[in-house]
């Protein structure tokens, strides 16, 4: 199998494309490296004949259609997109135009690729999406794939018209797609925006700790590594047109976390008081979900598919590769990244 994938060289991405190369995939990534892509990323790959790079926007039509003639790849996972909720706040525009747009040109272009090549039922195109297209959830229950999309925030809305989008290229034009929807995904590589990198690199310098409202809103956390696991099975295994929730089973409230993480520097890279005592509460952020639960049924009755990190192990492993990669982080956030967001 020939793979592409939209987004590789960024977080999730990455954690795919090294993954598919060292199970003896074939492999192209294509990523227009904004500022959450990073070639050092894949650099582990870089030189491996199984694995091609393109620098290309999921916007340009013509450089899509150019890479799918050249590469003829037999299956599309598409990740590329804008995911920070709070950049989402501040410039939802951009979030409509890579998300919705992006994803339609990139579909139009998977579509004339499948036409051209006689309609293969074995191509496949995945769509990697989130669980916040549900939106909230009060203090029970758990989100099925056939739970109606209610999204809060820019980018939950842009990612569930996405899914819509998606689905419309199959039940129109018979596009043999998927579509993943995710929990929260942590681990190596995750650009330091992100809640788990904020917290290190807040702590490390002795900053303030921001956590939002009074930190009691809860999310389900998979290590990347079962995530890459997960999407690749749903591709190889999953349903024609079939929606699959990923999700691990691990959901923890944000402040619990942030001491969780907290509690692992003071062992990891011990300083003068305990880490927790720069935690600060500040203003929640607009349209701050509560809780998100995926009900993982479907993927692991169907699929056979299941977590193999403990959440504790991936959690201790994430904050150490963090504080043995600070020139890593330091790289990027140089390179713009937001506001700290938690």
């Amino acid at each position: 199998m020939k793979l592409l994938v939209t987004g590789g060289a960024g977080f999730i991405g990455s954690a795919i494309v090294r993954r598919a190369v060292s199970a003896g995939l074939s492999v192209v990534t294509v990523d227009a490296l904004t500022y959450a892509g990073c070639l050092d990323n894949i650099a582990s790959v870089a030189d491996n004949p199984l694995h091609a790079f393109e620098k290309a926007d999921i916007r340009d039509g013509a450089a899509l259609r150019e890479i799918f003639d050249r590469h003829r790849p037999d299956a599309v996972m598409h990740l590329a997109a804008e995911s920070h909720v709070d950049r989402s706040i501040d410039a939802p525009a951009v979030f409509l135009e890579t998300n919705v747009l992006g994803t339609s040109t990139l579909l139009q272009a998977a579509r004339a690729y499948w036409e051209r090549t006689g309609k293969p039922q074995t191509f496949r195109f995945l769509h990697v999406s989130t669980d916040e297209v549900y939106g909230e959830l009060g203090a029970s229950g758990k989100f099925t794939e056939v739970a109606a999309t209610a999204p809060s925030s820019p980018y939950a809305a842009s990612k569930a018209a996405s899914d819509h989008v998606v689905g419309a290229w199959h039940r129109t034009y018979g596009l043999p797609i998927g579509i993943a929807r995710c929990c929260n995904t942590f681990g190596p590589h995750q650009f330091p925006e992100k809640l788990i990198p904020v917290v290190v690199r807040t702590a490390l310098d002795h900053s303030s700790i921001p956590l939002y409202g009074d930190g009691e809103n809860v999310r389900e956390w998979l290590y990347v590594e079962d995530t890459a696991d997960a999407l690749l099975t749903v591709l190889r295994k999953g349903i024609d047109g079939r929606i699959y929730n990923v999700g691990g089973g691990h959901k923890i409230s944000n402040r619990a976390l942030v001491e969780a993480i907290c509690g692992l520097l003071d062992i990891l890279r011990p300083a003068g008081a305990p880490y927790a005592g720069q935690i600060a509460f500040v203003t929640d952020r607009p349209g701050h979900d509560f809780r998100y639960a995926l009900d993982p049924t479907r993927i692991r009755t169907e699929l056979e598919w299941s977590p193999t990190w403990p959440f504790a192990m991936a959690l201790e492993r994430t904050v150490q590769w963090y504080l043995e990669n600070e020139a890593w982080w330091h790289a990027r956030m140089e390179n713009g990244a937001h506001k700290p967001a938690t």
